[in-house]
């Protein structure tokens, strides 16, 4: 007999209204792709942690900032490392996974971040700038960003914040990457349109940059999303290190480079299911 299909649970909402972009589209073409090699059942976040001990793995993919379901995702998550239960992306991840304690961090360590402190009495650590960024701590998808010009910075910079200094940039780049490979690169030209992307040709110096936060998160497994600005200098900053269920925008591509997507995607998943199935 043949030997049984893996059975994977993907986690998404399909119902989850973002801004310039249609989550579910991504959701409904990957798993349609990925049931030619897995048995495969979709569920509402607010439903996984119900249904995962029926299956080998479940997959995090487009469920929306976990904000709006925070008690939901936080009990999945417990019961899932309680129970051993296989997720992709692994729960190790210590980037936006973990909050965004991890820009405070790598800018402290000197990382090419935009400089980043944690309250207005650290204000003094910053580069001077004329405007700056004031989002919450654990938030996403740009939910609670400010842009507040310096006076006020101290007024509204209380509670669990970060404050940035407000970059002059060219334009807004990602890099995507599938366990510790590159896939491809989108660009922004418009910094106005953040998600009217275009594919983009990342040099060797864009991918070490990429490969810098892709080696300090140490995933293993997983798909990543390195969001990064490219100042008027010519350099790039970090913006975001998406390592929970990052969006990523296939529609941008032409059909050879999603369907290559497609492929490393579906062998990462086959090698980690595997690892579920026939544990060390």
């Amino acid at each position: 007999m043949p030997a049984p299909r893996p059975r994977l649970l993907y986690v998404t909402d399909l119902a989850y209204q973002a801004r310039g972009r249609r989550y579910c589209d991504e959701d409904i073409f990957l798993t349609a792709r990925l049931r030619d090699r897995f048995d495969l059942a979709l569920c509402h976040p607010l439903d996984a942690a119900a249904l995962m001990g029926g299956f080998d793995a479940v997959v995090v993919r487009n469920s929306g900032p976990v904000l709006g379901h925070q008690s939901a995702y936080d009990a999945f998550r417990t019961r899932a490392l309680a129970s051993g239960a296989r997720v992709y992306n692994p729960l190790t991840g210590k980037a936006d996974m973990a909050g965004k304690q991890y820009l405070l961090d790598l800018s402290a360590a000197g990382f090419p971040v935009i400089p980043t402190v944690a309250g207005a009495a650290d204000l003094h650590l910053l580069p001077s700038a004329e405007r700056y960024v004031v989002k919450p701590k654990l938030g996403a998808d740009s939910v609670g960003l400010r842009i507040v010009p310096a006076g006020q910075v101290a007024a509204v910079a209380g509670g669990e914040v970060l404050i940035q200094p407000c970059v002059d940039f060219v334009h807004e780049v990602s890099f995507y990457f599938v366990d510790d490979d590159f896939q491809y690169a989108l660009y922004a030209p418009d910094p106005r349109r953040r998600w009217e992307l275009r594919p983009y040709a990342a040099t060797a110096a864009d991918l070490e940059f990429a490969r810098r936060f892709i080696d300090w998160n140490d995933l293993g497994h997983g798909i990543q999303r390195v969001d990064a600005c490219r100042t008027r200098d010519g350099g790039l900053l970090l913006v975001e290190l998406e390592d929970l269920n990052p969006y990523l925008s296939l529609a941008a591509l032409p059909e050879e480079a999603r369907d290559a997507f497609v492929g490393a995607f579906t062998a990462s998943l086959s090698r980690f299911v595997r690892g579920a199935l026939n544990p060390a």
